[in-house]
């Protein structure tokens, strides 16, 4: 081995031992960590033991009376530590604590939290549309963590700014946490209420999505309690209406929630989703977690329509039954009472004070998210082919008939990726055949099947139709 190589070793070596020290040893046998079982014995491969694992295995060893080392045909000469792993797997490593006095309120600055306006500015760049939805979770997000900051020694104490969005499928719900979570900096944890069940059936418990937000935070435990938490399909745990079975994923996963958003202590396995004898346990205060559930509750319209009918009368300045029917933002007239009557229980409801609606995409805001984003689909495609040194253009028309299409698929902007997959499979597999190709414009006819799309040369002044399999 080289000089070069010895140094780079040694290097790796030194870092690693750098960010090991900012972890908590975890005990090898019983899994607890070095905070509450005290100092760990290090015995060689690595491995770390706390004093109680240790002297029970020494006692074990000592009587030589157990029935499976007997039954194995081991006896105590023959038990060498060594044949244990290597090492502690790194992700079920703890993040040690910051002493009391360094730690909690004191060490957030809240002025590095952007204001409102600044936020929605940013928001602006990626999402298109979505005025009220972007405005109303700017100023949540703010006084959230304002409050964080706020000294909890004056007389009375402001409650958390959890929040409640309503809208229908490929609005932009889950891109909109996403992008607040990167604006801001803090951990963000995703997760489908689908995959939620009551404590003790198969399936994930509540507190699976605390574990993964620890994880997203890299288990910094004070990291993971300023983190925002996003439970996606959160109409999926209604209530269940005319069974008779017990209801495991529907109001009892509403009744293990209510815990975690008023804020409280939750002990959760590091490194797992669920608990058991080799994973370590950590806790973790939810007080300081935002907490956003998402939903495009279908049939909840049904529901709004049936509201707003009953107040219709009959004469000739009367309100049509009808009226309702046709108008795509139903969902912005939502009421508590509505989702009560969805199967959300009261008490879910009041720990999500804030509530608010998305809007539905029109043919306009489409064609917006084909080109204006940062991010934007369009620009991807164009940044594909600038690799190849070919220019993409589309038309005007090529734009509003692929926005037509998505509004066919009734999937919202999801439809348009899928939609451009589709478009540009034979463009993208044609053109890197020819190196004489400069331009390439997505017409509307090309789009609808009728025709071919220009392809331009880099010669000027000649033009070259580019055949394709429609």
């Amino acid at each position: 081995m080289s000089n070069f190589d010895d140094l780079t070793i040694n290097n790796k070596d030194q870092a690693h031992d750098k960010h090991e020290g900012e972890y908590e040893e975890i005990c090898y046998l019983c899994r607890r960590p070095e905070s509450k079982v005290g100092k760990m014995i290090r015995i060689p491969n690595n491995i770390s033991i706390c004093a109680d694992c240790m002297q029970k295995t020494f006692d074990t060893m000592n009587k030589g009376d157990n029935p499976y080392m007997q039954m194995m045909g081991v006896t105590p000469n023959m038990f060498q530590m060594s044949n244990l792993q290597n090492d502690i797997p790194k992700v079920q490593k703890l993040k040690k604590k910051k002493p009391e006095e360094d730690s909690g309120q004191q060490n957030f600055d809240r002025k590095s939290v952007p204001s409102p306006h600044m936020i929605k500015a940013s928001l602006d760049d990626f999402i298109i549309g979505q005025e009220h939805a972007k405005k109303a979770i700017s100023v949540a997000v703010y006084n959230h963590y304002k409050r964080i900051g706020f000294d909890r020694n004056n007389e009375f104490e402001i409650e958390k700014s959890n929040m409640m969005m309503i809208g229908p499928t490929g609005c932009g719900k889950t891109y909109l946490v996403k992008t607040l979570a990167k604006l801001l900096n803090v951990p963000l944890a995703i997760t489908d209420a689908t995959s939620l069940t009551e404590a003790g059936y198969i399936g994930d418990d509540v507190e699976s999505v605390i574990s993964k937000l620890l994880q997203a935070a890299g288990n910094d435990v004070e990291k993971a309690e300023r983190g925002i938490v996003f439970i996606d399909e959160i109409d999926k745990i209604a209530k269940k209406r005319n069974t008779n079975s017990r209801d495991v994923s529907g109001e009892s996963v509403q009744q293990g929630l209510l815990k975690l958003l008023e804020g409280s202590n939750v002990e959760v396995p590091v490194g797992a989703t669920s608990k058991n004898a080799m994973v370590p346990l950590t806790t973790v205060n939810t007080e300081n977690i935002l907490f956003i559930c998402g939903g495009a509750f279908p049939e909840l319209d049904k529901i709004i329509k049936a509201r707003l009918n009953k107040q219709s009368s009959m004469g000739f300045k009367a309100d049509l039954k009808d009226k309702h029917d046709e108008d795509p933002n139903i969902l912005q007239k939502v009421t508590v009472d509505d989702l009560r009557e969805y199967g959300m229980i009261p008490e879910f409801l009041g720990r999500l004070p804030i509530m608010f609606s998305l809007e539905g995409l029109t043919k306009e805001m489409l064609i917006k998210v084909l080109k204006e984003p940062k991010n934007a689909i369009l620009k991807q495609f164009q940044k594909l082919l600038e690799m190849d040194e070919v220019e993409l253009l589309f038309d005007t028309d090529a734009l509003e008939a692929i926005a037509e299409k998505a509004i066919e698929k009734k999937t919202g902007a999801r439809a348009l990726r899928a939609i451009l997959e589709e478009i540009m499979l034979d463009i993208m597999y044609e053109i890197p055949k020819d190196d004489n190709i400069g331009r390439v414009t997505i017409t509307r006819d090309y789009i609808e099947g009728k025709g071919v799309p220009k392809i331009e040369m880099r010669k000027i002044g000649t033009q070259k139709i580019l055949a394709v399999n429609n």
